[in-house]
């Protein structure tokens, strides 16, 4: 619980940070703009609202790994939902707005996540889970989209290093097999999610997990 607020307010205090014109600059994420990976992040702060406030009385049937939908296939930004996310942060038209609304439910959501029980079991996408795997889950999305924030903004801090540390050790879990100690954390995150290309040398470290990746997580 406490990793997840760390690396949320990490992530929403970037944000907060951010310069206006830092708003129509690219980020990590295809066809997306920085406005537009906000916007998708005050859309994740609805979903673990939603989520921790919707309990379920049944057996889990995911954890914090297997609650990813894995595919080989990285996103092309054509998808209806991220098209959506797209008009939705143009509505928006300033940057102080997307970060006041962004404030205002991402407290919210950390407010909640602190609040709550981790063996809670919530309801997420026909899914159950406990809030602690959920959560745990969530550190994962954020950290993620931290480095895309980042990804054409250097002089913006990224995450933390124990974000990064827990969610290569979720992605590890995931692939079912470690990546290779040469890969500082953020670089095996970025290649193990197809965020970029691994190098000659970083295939070669590798090994057969190379022809695997990426792991795109949805």
């Amino acid at each position: 619980m406490d990793l997840f607020s760390h690396s949320w307010t990490a992530l929403r205090t970037a944000v907060a940070d951010l310069a206006d014109e830092d708003f129509g600059r690219p980020s990590g994420c295809t066809g997306w703009l920085v406005r537009d990976l906000v916007c998708h992040l005050v859309i994740d702060a609805q979903d673990v609202l939603i989520t921790l406030a919707t309990p379920a009385d049944t057996e889990p049937t995911r954890d914090a790994v297997t609650y990813w939908e894995v595919t080989g296939t990285p996103p092309t930004g054509d998808d209806p939902l991220d098209a959506l996310t797209v008009r939705l942060a143009a509505a928006y038209e300033e940057p102080w707005l997307l970060k006041f609304h962004l404030d205002d439910v991402g407290s919210a959501a950390g407010r909640a996540a602190r609040l709550a029980d981790p063996a809670l079991r919530v309801a997420t996408r026909g899914q159950v889970l406990t809030a602690g795997d959920f959560l745990s889950a969530y550190v994962l999305e954020w950290t993620l989209h931290h480095l895309d924030l980042t990804a054409h903004l250097p002089h913006v801090a990224g995450p933390p290093a124990d974000a990064l540390a827990h969610s290569r050790d979720l992605l590890e879990r995931i692939a079912g097999t470690p990546f290779p100690a040469s890969l500082p954390d953020r670089d095996a995150l970025l290649t193990g999610t197809g965020r970029r290309a691994p190098t000659d040398a970083e295939r070669g470290a590798l090994g057969e997990l190379a022809a695997r990746l990426p792991l795109v997580l949805g």
